[in-house]
């Protein structure tokens, strides 16, 4: 027989749970249990979506938002670091993920962490960039000193090299990255410019783009072509409200 831990009841007395094992030794039996498939991990949600206050500091890889009655430390790649220097004593908001940093299993200390974006197209490409094997959430921000737009841009185009001269990630690791995420990069490497992490971003526009770019796909277009003629139109400067209105611009611009 093998034998898990007892355990009290509800009135006090101990409860034996056994497993009888007939014609089999107890290590056949662990190892026909160990051989058991785990059920398929499930990436948790985010409990906070955002965060607004008051930009407080900005230290080497992280930055403090007031929101009282609370200060908080969030955390930040390069780049955004870099557009929020500037902006101390000013009000900002902040697209976030959080996590829990530390090792259960090793009986250390588990401590939650938020990491801030300046939109939620570069949350969702964080996001997407933590999940290849090897990168995690550590690695990923050390790598974040340019802008998403361009390192999309590397991943499609399989700029190997580009993708493994980033801070923590060697060639390795770039052909993973490039292996997993290379087809989910298009509607990343569209990302209209942002006036950054202050409140005044252009999300907006970025859905414009995103769902143009998705339009053009479906009419036909090759994803390169459909990517060349969004960028002809939004370099005239022209602000588009909608999809109607930047696929007008696109067909009008081409006749």
């Amino acid at each position: 027989m093998l034998g898990f831990p007892s355990a009290k009841n509800n009135h006090g007395g101990m409860l034996h749970r056994r497993i009888t094992c007939h014609g089999r030794s107890s290590a056949q039996t662990r190892r026909s249990l160990e051989s058991i498939p785990s059920p398929p991990f499930k990436r948790p949600q985010h409990v906070i979506l955002n965060i607004a206050g008051k930009l407080t500091q900005v230290t080497e890889s992280s930055i403090a938002i007031e929101s009282a009655p609370f200060e908080y430390e969030v955390l930040v790649g390069d780049y955004t670091r870099r557009q929020l220097q500037s902006k101390v004593g000013q009000s900002i908001r902040l697209h976030t993920m959080d996590y829990i940093e530390g090792n259960a299993q090793g009986g250390g200390r588990l401590t939650p962490r938020l990491v801030g974006f300046a939109t939620e197209p570069e949350r969702q490409f964080f996001d997407l960039f933590c999940s290849v094997d090897g990168v995690g959430v550590k690695k990923a921000l050390r790598a974040m000193v340019r802008p998403v737009k361009e390192l999309a841009v590397m991943i499609e185009q399989q700029d190997a090299k580009g993708l493994s001269a980033l801070p923590g990630i060697g060639p390795a690791t770039s052909e993973r990255i490039i292996a997993k995420l290379r087809r989910k990069m298009p509607r990343f490497a569209l990302m209209v410019d942002q006036a950054g992490p202050t409140g005044e971003t252009d999300s907006e526009s970025n859905h414009v783009v995103s769902e143009t770019f998705d339009a053009l796909i479906t009419l036909g277009h090759a994803e390169a072509e459909a990517r060349r003629l969004i960028d002809e139109a939004l370099a005239t400067k022209k602000k588009f409200k909608d999809t109607e209105a930047l696929l007008t611009a696109i067909y009008q611009k081409s006749v």
